[in-house]
């Protein structure tokens, strides 16, 4: 079931597009990512889908509503976790909870139960009292993300929430964003981080100079976009009788020989190696170093775009 759709949205500031005609379609309980490098058009993207500016032209509509004609339910749907942190430093985490609480509408019985539930979920009950600017980067992250909670959104949009913070909190974050969406819970977590994105995400979109390249998901992105896996040998030997009989196995799709170097790429990695093993056995040759390269995401942008992830 569809809940959020992006019908060829644009963004322009003056002359500049920094957004441009981007159609994209999100499930209901879909962990979706948004992959590109710093300035690619994440932010500018939900941010139009939060609310927070206008499109220069397009649709955004979530669950069949067109946001604009009625933001304020759209803004009802939808919890942010900005990439800056969006709280007061002189004030406690409580104090924060319950003042955007109130923004959200939220007053008396039902904002307390719903300050102590999000401080509960970003396991922080015990710090709450405390004043913002005394808590770690990590923890002024997890109670970015409990004030985005408070409203009970149906979709959760993160926007580099792990900027500049230590592993462990990162960590943290990324397995309560997977609880998050194990609940029910529709995320859209963008990130220039490859390897959060291949963490978390099922199906991924790979955005750069404010346009989609790519939509799939995951597995399919790196095998349909790369060629398979890559197995790198170094022999004590190479002899032709060992290369014909290689490229005699279906499972290898190329084959690429420098002095006693050997590269092939195969479908999997796994299923390949029993017969490509055996083949090299059986011509009497040694193996000094083998490796197994598999493809990933970053591999894919690279591929796309013809620069690494975070240039």
């Amino acid at each position: 079931m569809e809940i959020i759709k992006l019908d060829r949205l644009e963004k322009k500031y003056n002359e500049k597009t920094v957004v441009s005609g981007i159609t994209l379609s999100i499930e209901k309980g879909e962990l979706f990512g948004l992959l590109g490098p710093n300035g690619a058009g994440k932010s500018t993207t939900i941010s139009m889908l939060a609310g927070l500016i206008k499109p220069t032209s397009g649709k955004i509509y979530v669950n069949g509503m067109d946001i604009a004609k009625h933001p304020m339910e759209g803004k009802k749907r939808i919890g942010l976790v900005p990439q800056e942190i969006a709280l007061y430093p002189a004030l406690s985490a409580v104090d924060n909870l319950r003042f955007w609480g109130r923004m959200y509408g939220l007053s008396g019985k039902h904002l307390e139960e719903r300050v102590t539930e999000v401080l509960r979920i970003v396991n922080l009950e015990d710090r709450k009292k405390q004043i913002i600017k005394s808590y770690s980067g990590g923890m002024q992250r997890r109670i970015n993300i409990a004030a985005a909670l408070l409203h009970e959104p149906e979709i959760l949009i993160m926007d580099e929430p792990t900027v500049g913070i230590d592993p462990q909190s990162r960590n943290y974050i990324l397995e309560k964003v997977k609880e998050l969406n194990a609940r029910g819970m529709t995320v859209i977590y963008t990130s220039h981080y490859m390897e959060e994105v291949e963490f978390l995400c099922n199906r991924i979109a790979i955005i750069d100079e404010g346009k989609i390249l790519v939509v799939d998901e995951k597995e399919n992105l790196k095998q349909s976009l790369l060629d398979g896996d890559v197995i790198d040998f170094q022999l004590s030997k190479v002899s032709p009788e060992l290369l014909a009989r290689l490229r005699e196995l279906k499972a290898i799709r190329h084959l690429r020989q420098k002095d006693r170097e050997l590269s092939l790429s195969v479908d999997k990695a796994g299923q390949a190696l029993p017969d490509i093993l055996r083949v090299i056995s059986e011509n009497n040759a040694d193996i000094v170093q083998m490796k197994v390269e598999q493809p990933n995401l970053e591999s894919v942008f690279l591929k796309l775009t013809g620069k690494a992830l975070r240039d």
